[in-house]
């Protein structure tokens, strides 16, 4: 969709140090060094199931010092299957712990994706002896119904009493049956305090369906929107509506994410997102966000590997954040990618923010506070002259597999930055930033393992830069087999995966012209007795 233009152009001199890194490398290291594969690649911090296939979050609410995750879940294999909802518990969004399956498919069908809300008023008449009802909607997917191309999803409740432990189906479902739609799921269920109603979101082919209800169980539609707005190169998935107030103002407006696939920025899987107002019935958004798929800039991400994801229901007011999480996969070769033992992952999580820049209102995102109790080394350059290739970190510095990178570039000239991850073994991962064109582009085409499907590597990705400032400063979150990347505090954000055969051991800086990095900071993220407690795991499954 988005073809690069001439931004890769250093490749012999970005090559020179890793030539001669390589020449020195000792024999008898090469000789024990072992190609990387499945459980080398799980990660050190985001979550993954221990088995088997998982993609989008679901359900995410916090209750009581606990942030609860649920996830599409196929706990007999490692590729897509009857769908049921795992679940993963954690204290901080960072360290997690999965816990017993939650929701297993039963005669109505599969647990398609939907949302969680802790119902304090018991407005369902769920709740029982004090004990405060948290009610799941999700989507049920009739796969026999499907293949005879009859309406096959319904929308249902499940309601648990003991925090998101254990869950009772409610036994009216469906409570939203289908209207006679091919594509009708994944209900995002928030309380409008605004308008005195709980709201759901639900995804149809092409549109956003908005329905209310005073008691989650009885739904009426209210409004859709989305026709012919913004990209429609795929099927619309993973709604998610919510009001945010504009930072640094009183002014509140609404936000609607909608994921879908394929149609994303760079091809395959993705997340848009329109900002605008709601007045208890319809959505109608700013001006400048009815454009269509080709001039559309509004994006969670702009990589090839963030997908469906939703915000956590319940937040505290005095926390006040908005706190995001996605599938860190792309339906292009999710079921494909060279982890047999289990699949995918989640993003870090994420702090949205809703920003107003000239004329038009961003959505933001950055990792969580959370995250950065969790630095140890650390390794500071006041300044870093770059001339050609300038190695600015090391493995011997830090372990590239669990790290944080921050860094600044001031007076920023019409030239192409490089920033580059490469190992000894002549492996590389390259982002690049065209300032004249004002755009960046990955290549993924030399970063290891490409040949399990002819959808990973195929070309550069791109994505615009949106800040207009002469300085550009980045946020880098490195997991063994992921990069995120946050430009200009979140303005522009971007994930990607990938699969290298040996570590990385070095991140480089490179341009055709000297610049200077103003200030570079890099963090080891120190995760105690987490190899301990994965040890433990294992030999606990090989019992």
């Amino acid at each position: 969709m988005k073809k690069i233009i001439g931004v890769i152009c250093l490749a012999v001199c970005m090559s020179v140090s890793l030539s001669c890194k390589k020449d020195k490398k000792k024999e008898e290291d090469i000789t024990k060094a072992e190609v990387q594969k499945d459980e080398d690649f799980r990660p050190n911090f985001h979550f993954t199931p221990k088995a088997n296939w998982m993609n989008d979050p679901n359900g995410m609410f916090y209750l009581n010092g606990t942030y609860h995750l649920y996830f599409q879940y196929y706990p007999d294999d490692n590729v897509w299957g009857p769908m049921h909802w795992g679940h993963a518990t954690s204290k901080d969004m960072i360290t997690w712990e999965e816990q017993e399956i939650a929701l297993y498919p039963d005669e109505k069908g599969y647990i398609f994706s939907g949302s969680a809300v802790v119902d304090k008023n018991n407005t369902s008449g769920f709740g029982e002896e004090g004990k405060t009802p948290v009610v799941a909607i999700y989507t049920y997917h009739d796969a026999e119904a499907a293949e005879r191309k009859e309406d096959h999803q319904t929308q249902a409740i499940a309601y648990s009493l003991d925090e998101g432990m254990t869950w009772t189906k409610y036994e009216g479902n469906p409570v939203i049956p289908n209207p006679g739609l091919i594509d009708f799921r994944d209900p995002k269920v928030v309380w409008d305090d605004i308008n005195d109603q709980w709201l759901m979101a639900l995804a149809t082919r092409e549109k956003t369906l908005f329905y209310t209800s005073q008691d989650l169980k009885e739904w009426k539609k209210l409004s859709d929107f989305g026709e012919n707005t913004g990209a429609h190169d795929g099927v619309w998935e993973c709604p998610d509506i919510f009001p945010m107030q504009v930072e640094g103002s009183d002014e509140t407006k609404w936000v609607l994410i909608q994921s879908l696939n394929p149609g994303g920025y760079n091809g395959g899987s993705g997340t848009q997102y329109f900002v605008g107002d709601f007045d208890g019935s319809t959505f109608t958004p700013e001006k400048n966000m009815e454009e269509l798929e080709e001039k559309h800039p509004f994006w969670i991400d702009f990589g090839r590997d963030n997908y469906a994801g939703v915000t956590w229901s319940n937040i505290p007011d005095e926390d006040g954040r908005k706190l995001f999480l996605g599938w860190m996969s792309n339906w292009l070769y999710g079921e494909k990618v060279p982890t047999t033992t289990w699949r995918s992952s989640m993003t870090v999580a994420r702090e949205l923010k809703l920003v107003k820049d000239e004329d038009r209102y961003l959505v933001t995102s950055e990792p969580v506070e959370e995250l950065q109790k969790y630095r140890s080394t650390n390794h500071v350059k006041k300044e870093l002259n770059v001339n050609g290739n300038s190695i600015a970190l090391t493995s011997e510095d830090l372990d590239l597999a669990r790290a944080e990178i921050r860094f600044t570039i001031s007076d920023l000239k019409d030239a192409t930055y490089n920033f580059r991850l490469a190992n000894s073994e002549g492996e590389e991962y390259i982002i690049s930033y065209n300032h004249a064109q004002k755009q960046f582009s990955m290549n993924r085409s030399h970063a290891g393992q490409t040949g399990f499907s002819d959808k990973f590597a195929t070309e550069n990705a791109t994505a615009p830069r949106i800040s207009n400032s002469d300085s550009l400063n980045a946020i880098i979150i490195l997991d063994k087999t992921s990069i995120e990347m946050y430009f200009d505090n979140g303005k522009t954000v971007i994930t990607e995966i990938f699969f290298p055969n040996y570590p990385w051991d070095e991140f480089s800086f490179a341009g055709l012209e000297e610049f200077t990095v103003s200030e570079f900071q890099a963090y080891e993220l120190e995760f105690p007795g987490k190899e301990a407690k994965q040890q433990q795991e294992a030999e606990k499954e090989n019992m």
